[in-house]
């Protein structure tokens, strides 16, 4: 099953809420900054159904980076979950990337294999992470935010693994990391401790808006870099309800001081509906938070048989 999914969306209370306490002492270190990078994008490329509407209609699947790139700024990049990127690929990233007509340049937000991460659970790992390391820090100016996803069963009595894991990173590398078992956000003691040690080591906190776990919808932030993962549900019109609710979480903090927003639309499903969503989020960003985010161009599908 997907992570967070329901299908009974009237049963949940999908309010956003309030901001963590921790964020106070994030907020009391910096300054507003009048042009906060927004990187905003989905979770894939290799979409068929993009081709017509978000690529052009004579698109080959080959191509498909080639012409995501032109019209967002960044991406969830889930395929190194699976894979570690060998130079070839890296190069074609990289190569893909400078094409961007965005001033900001792209980044690729790549998440740590899952071999690291779930399978052997950030121990004796020195040599593959090494590998993904050396491989993502390639990217150069064209790689942004990493996600290191914890497992469901990953819980806060494992806190000295993920700390000493993390400390055997570069500084270079910026590192998000999700946390999913309940046991971080169930004592609000414990996930603020979290915060803290998080803040301490300048690691950022993943935040997921997804309807059926609103605890990893902590709203807490370890440093004044947000990484957002928004879970839609297929255009459902609460999608749009709770997106404008973000809009408005995005001022305010914009206001306070939040320097750089990694966010990251899922349409749910096939994320066939993604590509509109963010099209939402850039207009209104732009139009309630004096943004000037590049608006990618869709074109309206053509249903075959609809001219007749």
């Amino acid at each position: 099953m997907e992570f967070g999914k329901i299908h009974n969306l009237d049963a949940i209370n999908l309010t956003l809420p309030p901001g963590a306490a921790f964020n106070a002492k994030i907020w009391a270190s910096v300054e507003p900054s009048q042009h906060p990078n927004v990187f905003i994008g989905g979770p894939v490329w290799a979409n068929k159904d993009y081709v017509g509407k978000v690529y052009p209609s004579t698109a080959k699947e080959r191509d498909f980076l080639h012409y995501y790139v032109r019209q967002f700024n960044t991406i969830e990049l889930n395929l190194t979950h699976y894979q570690i990127p060998t130079a070839g690929m890296i190069q074609k990233w990289k190569a893909e990337a400078a094409g961007s007509p965005d001033r900001a340049g792209f980044t690729y937000c790549p998440k740590f294999p899952q071999v690291i991460s779930h399978e052997r659970q950030l121990v004796a790992t020195e040599a593959l992470t090494e590998e993904f390391v050396n491989a993502v820090l390639s990217l150069e100016e064209f790689l942004g935010m990493t996600f290191l996803q914890l497992p469901p069963q990953f819980g806060p009595e494992k806190w000295p693994v993920l700390e000493a894991y993390l400390k055997s990173l570069p500084d270079e590398l910026d590192v998000a990391v999700e946390f999913r078992h309940p046991d971080w956000f169930s004592k609000a003691a414990v996930w603020q401790q979290t915060l803290e040690r998080l803040y301490l080591l300048r690691r950022h906190a993943v935040i997921t808006d997804v309807a059926g776990r609103r605890d990893v919808l902590h709203m807490g932030l370890s440093s004044p870099v947000l990484t957002l993962r928004f879970i839609a549900n297929e255009g459902h019109p609460t999608d749009y309800l709770r997106s404008d609710a973000w809009i408005q979480r995005l001022k305010t903090w914009f206001e306070k001081g939040l320097q750089t927003a990694y966010l990251f639309i899922h349409g749910g499903g096939d994320n066939d509906t993604a590509p509109e969503l963010i099209l939402y989020w850039i207009r209104e960003l732009n139009k309630h938070c004096g943004l000037n985010l590049r608006e990618p161009v869709l074109q309206p599908k053509v249903v075959q048989g609809s001219l007749f």
